[in-house]
């Protein structure tokens, strides 16, 4: 990759981040995920056999599959707020 697509910067790095899949109204979060980032907007690249596998294990853990961790996540519709 020559620059980020994004913002046209030329400053790209290997990194590994957080990624969340997301399906049919179901989340799942991925921990130590390689990509590449912009130093400049933060936008990140992945690789599509890095997000095949992904997939893959999102459709495993849907059939049952054991995963690492679970977490419980409040949800709040923002329109329902009152904000001043």
């Amino acid at each position: 990759m020559e620059s980020c697509s994004f913002c046209g910067n030329k400053n790209i790095k290997n990194t590994i981040t957080e990624y969340t899949y997301r399906h049919n109204g179901n989340y799942m979060i991925f921990h130590n995920v390689p990509s590449l980032q912009c130093e400049f907007c933060g936008e990140k690249y992945f690789e599509s056999k890095v997000l095949k596998q992904i997939e893959k294990e999102f459709l495993a853990v849907q059939n049952g599959e054991k995963v690492t961790e679970e977490i419980r996540v409040p949800i709040e519709d923002f329109s329902r707020l009152d904000v001043a």
